[in-house]
């Protein structure tokens, strides 16, 4: 197993009264993971994640990814209940796709050209959308 990015946000991080969504920038990640990132067929992440004093029922993340306007996969992934008041890790685990050797020079010579939108919902709500930007050009 290798880390290959990690970033995380305590919750004292935010004043009394802020959203983490007051600023969109807030909620955008860049991502410079190098070109030899291209080559993994699959990786994980995880998700670490508090509820409150409800339970949550279909927690659900959407997510799409794009280069230059045109996507390249979707995933869907949902997690059917959380108990109230608990604090929770979500390990997705995502097929990449399969890139041709021109494709993955495009994406190489064109770093920040790949986005990615998360959507986050709950019993089909929308409560988050986070957006990240890819280089995978040399460090």
């Amino acid at each position: 197993e290798q880390v290959l990015f990690e970033i995380g946000k305590a919750p004292a991080d935010f004043a009394d009264g802020e959203e983490e969504d007051d600023d969109p920038a807030a909620r955008t990640i860049k991502y410079h993971f190098g070109p030899d990132f291209l080559k993994f067929h699959t990786i994980g992440t995880t998700l670490e994640f508090t509820v409150g004093p409800e339970p949550v029922h279909n927690f659900r993340m959407i997510e799409r990814h794009y280069f230059k306007d045109r996507i390249m996969k979707s995933y869907d992934f949902t997690l059917p209940f959380c108990i109230p008041s608990s604090v929770n890790t979500w390990e997705v685990i995502y097929t990449l796709p399969e890139l041709t050797a021109e494709m993955e020079a495009e994406l190489i010579a064109s770093p920040w050209e790949t986005k990615s939108d998360s959507f986050y919902f709950v019993n089909n709500v929308l409560v988050m959308h986070n957006k990240a930007e890819y280089s995978y050009a040399p460090h």
